[in-house]
């Protein structure tokens, strides 16, 4: 995923939660806002509590490669936050993407 699809400030990320549009499940916790580029963007956050900063960079990867597998960037009409969950440990990497995947179904249909 390029650096212009990344959301890294604090004040982004802010932003967009306190709208409080968002979706749920299991694995994720999704926030989204109607974008503000030509593109889209998306900012992964992952808490202390699943793990040391090795695993929880770990997650963060493996998100952002089932996000360049699944989302269109240029077509996608939302930024969005991802929160990752406990239950994503302990899924594999094919049921976190079919998660993703319905969730940003409905973000779409919404």
């Amino acid at each position: 995923m390029k650096i212009k699809y990344r959301i890294k400030k604090q004040e982004e990320f802010q932003t967009i939660i306190g709208k409080r549009k968002s979706l749920a499940n299991a694995a994720y916790v999704i926030y989204y806002q109607p974008k503000s580029e030509p593109w889209c963007r998306v900012g992964i956050s992952v808490g202390k509590k699943l793990g040391i900063a090795v695993k929880r960079n770990k997650y963060k990867r493996q998100c952002r490669m089932i996000i360049h597998e699944i989302l269109e960037f240029d077509d996608f009409p939302y930024d969005i936050i991802i929160i990752l969950r406990n239950k994503f440990i302990k899924q594999s990497y094919l049921d976190n993407k079919k998660d993703l995947e319905s969730l940003l179904n409905k973000v779409t249909i919404i």
